[in-house]
């Protein structure tokens, strides 16, 4: 079967084994290495299409759970889809809904046909299975859409585990046979099993074994130490078909993005970037910074000297550090826009290292001066 979304490998580096390439899907291409910016309700917050484009993003996240909740798939699919909806002519991932479901409600039942679960705004009692998270991202008119997956709080015993991986490689199924516009849809299987190297190859073998057009490794960044989760990296790769991208679910920190790609990620996501920047946090090539701080007040320079995007371009740290004391839009628009582009503008870096065959070397660079390094590193 033709697959919607393709993955077309470029080359390895010789020094680490990360993988340059690009994934062709129905609204474009974008290159990895990649990190996605989230657009949990249609929209990056603080952000337009046309500044996320400026910044070079190839392609952004949305969620099913929310969108389905509020305004509701059916206004969507009414619009158009959510390319049109929203303005945004590049290629979009959907979550499945999932994560939501097990995160923000504390009311959930796990059945065999799906979830039952309250509707983390209002109470109401919802329902969500692997044939309704499909029927919804198809409305939704995503490019790459995700499994509907159980995911298992850390840490989890290895019973529960197993019988978790058991239910996710059959939803997977469920949803394969649910998906009504595999033309131009990609759908990807998400590979769980925990910090469990047996379970994520059972896992990886369930998903690998119905042809995927890529997948997925969840159940990580979920509060479990860095070492845990490259570890879980280090022996889930191997098991994922050469030819297919591979993403890393929720993970955004700068350190992690590098790990991740020297150990054979193609895509990353995480709300890390603009939430962090909400409370005046931002990512400099030489470590992070709160802005809110009072040393601030009377700095003048830009938040970063070697970054070039529009914030650091145009104003100094001290009239960011006012507009967030002051409490105005402006200021957290300002700060989302440098996080990003420090994000983005890091995985170009990587993509350019892994040309070079000296990703080994970037990484040991950027540690260097981010600060990485250091005994007790501060990170996110």
């Amino acid at each position: 079967m033709t697959h919607a979304v393709t993955y077309e490998h470029i080359k390895t580096c010789k020094q680490t084994g990360a993988r340059l390439g690009i994934v062709h899907t129905p609204h474009g291409s974008f290159e990895t290495p990649a990190f996605m910016p989230v657009g949990t309700q249609a929209t990056v917050k603080t952000m337009s299409p046309e500044e996320l484009k400026a910044m070079n993003a190839g392609i952004i996240l949305s969620n099913t759970y929310h969108l389905w909740l509020r305004p509701g798939n059916d206004v969507i699919k009414e619009a158009g889809g959510l390319h049109k909806f929203m303005n945004w002519d590049r290629p979009i991932l959907t979550d499945s809904g999932g994560f939501q479901v097990f995160s923000l409600s504390e009311f959930r039942n796990i059945k065999e046909e799906g979830v039952h679960f309250r509707n983390h705004m209002n109470g109401d009692k919802l329902f969500l299975s692997p044939e309704k998270a499909m029927q919804i991202q198809n409305d939704l008119g995503s490019d790459i859409m995700m499994a509907f997956d159980e995911c298992p709080p850390y840490p989890a015993t290895h019973e529960y585990m197993k019988s978790s991986v058991e239910r996710t490689s059959r939803w997977a199924e469920r949803c394969l046979e649910a998906h009504a516009r595999p033309q131009d849809q990609g759908l990807f299987g998400i590979i769980q099993g925990g910090e469990y190297e047996d379970l994520r190859r059972q896992s990886a073998e369930d998903l690998v074994a119905l042809d995927f057009p890529g997948y997925a490794i969840g159940g990580l960044s979920v509060g479990e130490p860095k070492d845990v989760m490259n570890r879980a990296l280090e022996f889930t790769t191997p098991f994922m078909p050469f030819d297919k991208p591979r993403y890393l679910m929720g993970v955004g920190s700068p350190d992690s993005l590098i790990d991740g790609a020297i150990r054979g990620i193609d895509m990353f996501d995480c709300v890390l970037p603009t939430r962090i920047a909400r409370n005046g946090t931002l990512m400099t090539s030489e470590g992070r910074l709160n802005l809110k701080n009072a040393k601030f007040k009377r700095d003048f320079t830009p938040i970063d000297e070697k970054c070039t995007c529009y914030t650091c371009t145009n104003y100094t740290r001290a009239y960011v550090h006012h507009l967030l004391r002051a409490d105005e839009t402006f200021g957290i628009r300002l700060t989302s826009y440098h996080n990003l582009h420090f994000l983005l503008n890091l995985m170009e870096q990587v993509r350019q290292a892994i040309r070079e065959d000296r990703l080994g070397d970037f990484r040991e660079e950027f540690f260097e001066a981010y600060g990485f390094n250091k005994p007790n590193a501060k990170n996110f």
